[in-house]
């Protein structure tokens, strides 16, 4: 009759651990969608813009910007279109600020280890274009404030 009984009492905590485990993980995972209702929706992926880039328009610029290649309008820019982009992205152009001689450098190291080849004549216009447009940006301590109505603390 104990055994019986012993049997019947492993058998209902068995029972029973089930049971709250199950809830558990019922309850936590209810909360888990509920604190966080993003994780049930399916994400959209993001819509990439496009930009109309057909032939027709390659050269259009607007706001002093190439749109097919985003770099800057201005004198050498063509140069910098077809001595670069050939090669690589026009943003790697974009993305870095150097000064003059960093662009030589630059230019150098390509012709030394990427085999780009001679710019000749170009190369001063190419070098003038992006040290002008994309030198290194000076980064300071901001403006002192100016007429400002200072008042007393109370």
């Amino acid at each position: 009759m104990n055994k019986k009984l012993k049997k019947q009492n492993r058998s209902l905590s068995k029972t029973l651990i089930t049971s709250i485990v199950t809830v558990l993980v019922l309850v936590g995972g209810l909360l888990f969608f509920t604190n966080d209702p993003d994780k049930t929706k399916t994400k959209a992926e993001p819509k990439e813009q496009s930009m109309d880039v057909s032939e027709e328009n390659f050269d259009r610029i607007e706001n002093g910007i190439h749109l097919a290649t985003g770099l800057v309008a201005d004198e050498g820019m063509q140069l910098v279109i077809q001595n670069c982009t050939s090669c690589h992205s026009a943003k790697l152009v974009i993305q870095n600020r150097l000064s003059r001689e960093g662009w030589q450098a630059t230019i150098k190291w390509m012709q030394e280890t990427q085999n780009l080849w001679n710019l000749g004549p170009n190369e001063e216009k190419i070098i003038d274009y992006l040290a002008k447009n994309y030198g290194p940006v000076s980064k300071g301590r901001r403006q002192n404030l100016q007429n400002v109505d200072w008042y007393e603390l109370q």
